[in-house]
């Protein structure tokens, strides 16, 4: 089974990511190969943070590894948080304050469209890929729901009911921004594998 370092110390979407690969891959995380420092993410757009974080790993384990950024972009708000979306109330990281803050800021608007987007940088054999998934949907005036985390229970996709906070792992991951990125990595690693076995 192919050995794969994903980029992350987040347990959520190590679950996530888990749950799309299934057994295709032996997926490592970077507790796993005994690194424990945030890799700074101080760059200017989604695609640049994800392939520094793919390069720094790759560099100290010399292996196969992919990284992953995700930014909530809404409309009225310019493209905020964006790139930032981690840290759109302070360094923290916190969910519930970078959630507040958003809802603060949307208070009254009637425009409230957003988008997720979420970048995969893959570097396999030494070359690197990108890989993008987004998903459509409205900001919500309040919270709804306990699953999942970030801006989770803000967002309703498009053509649902449900937050994404709402869903089941299950649910959420037949249409989420990560999964579709994610299905994109899988199915170029599956074929990857295939061509590289019937070239041994």
């Amino acid at each position: 089974m192919t050995k794969i370092i994903f980029a992350t110390n987040n347990q959520h979407k190590l679950s996530e990511i888990k749950h799309l690969l299934g057994d295709s891959f032996e997926l490592l995380s970077l507790k796993d190969v005994n690194i424990y420092q945030d890799i700074p993410e101080d760059n200017p757009t989604l695609e640049e943070n994800a392939l520094f974080k793919a390069k720094y790993i790759n560099k100290v384990t010399r292996m196969n590894v992919f990284a992953d950024d995700t930014g909530l972009e809404i409309d009225q708000l310019n493209g905020r948080p964006g790139v930032h979306s981690a840290r759109f109330a302070g360094d923290g990281k916190d969910f519930k304050a970078n959630m507040e803050k958003a809802l603060i800021l949307m208070e009254g608007k009637q425009n409230r469209k957003a988008k997720f987007r979420t970048v995969i940088a893959l570097i396999i054999d030494n070359r690197e890929y990108l890989f993008e998934g987004f998903i459509n949907g409205t900001i919500l005036n309040t919270p709804r729901g306990t699953e999942g985390f970030g801006y989770d229970p803000i967002f309703l996709p498009d053509g649902e009911e449900k937050s994404f906070a709402e869903m089941s792992l299950s649910e959420k991951s037949r249409i989420s921004h990560r999964a579709i990125a994610f299905n994109k990595l899988k199915e170029f690693l599956s074929g990857y594998a295939i061509h590289n076995n019937s070239q041994e």
